[in-house]
């Protein structure tokens, strides 16, 4: 696919192109200050080591990264106290109703929802409804996923498997990016809560990081803003990152 950056033209594959066009931007820039030489292009060149590395120091005197202080960090700690929690798990199974191409999702949901409406009557039938309906590989075990700890979940799942401490069959749909999820947590190890002192630095570094992110995308969405942008829409970068 084809875009074009101040007339200068920006190829890649559809997946590559927003990227590739934030790096040409980029090295504009770096031109107009001086930074790079300016040699006439009619397609963006490929970044070479020592040009990405201009870029880099560009952007860190651009957007110099803010150092959160320790009222801040610990502010976030208690706002989020369950994400710094060791060793905690879950002993799950599921029925996994997937979303493929050609799929009728409403369909596909209300089929879901049946089966979750039939687990909360009795007799549960949980392992043989995997077997007979599930779509992921364990329906042939009952659905039984065994242990999983929330960074080895989908965030979605583990979202809504590390919301409170109970076990149980979860009362509504999971939705992932695999599609529908009956769960039923068969039991649960909590951990220990960790320190503030513990994971200060670690804090630090999430704010610190979330923050020059953020700040990155302000100053170059301000140079598209600047910029004569042809055939890309710019604002589904998800990361100024430098190729």
């Amino acid at each position: 696919m084809n875009a074009a950056i101040n007339g200068v033209r920006v190829e890649a594959e559809a997946e590559a192109l927003v990227e590739r066009a934030w790096g040409e931007l980029l090295r504009q820039e770096a031109v107009r200050r001086g930074l790079l030489p300016q040699v006439p292009v009619q397609a963006a060149p490929e970044l070479r080591d020592a040009e990405q590395q201009a870029i880099h120091a560009m952007l860190d005197e651009a957007v110099p990264t803010a150092r959160p202080g320790e009222s801040e960090c610990r502010r976030y700690y208690e706002a989020h106290k369950a994400r710094y929690v060791e060793g905690r798990r879950v002993q799950l199974r599921h029925i996994l109703f997937a979303v493929t191409g050609g799929v009728d999702v409403n369909a596909l949901a209300a089929r879901a929802e049946q089966a979750l409406a039939e687990l909360k009557r009795p007799p549960a039938r949980f392992a043989e409804l995997a077997r007979e309906l599930s779509n992921c590989p364990s329906g042939a075990d009952g659905g039984e996923l065994g242990w999983l700890a929330p960074e080895e979940c989908a965030p979605e799942l583990s979202k809504a498997l590390f919301a409170d401490d109970k076990a149980g069959l979860l009362p509504r749909l999971v939705h992932s990016r695999h599609g529908f999820h009956v769960i039923e947590v068969l039991a649960r190890e909590n951990g220990r809560q960790l320190a503030f002192e513990e994971v200060r630095g670690r804090i630090a570094l999430e704010l610190a990081q979330g923050s020059r992110a953020t700040a990155l995308h302000q100053y170059i969405r301000v140079l598209a803003g600047q910029a004569k942008v042809e055939g890309i829409d710019l604002e589904a970068a998800q990361s100024p990152l430098v190729q």
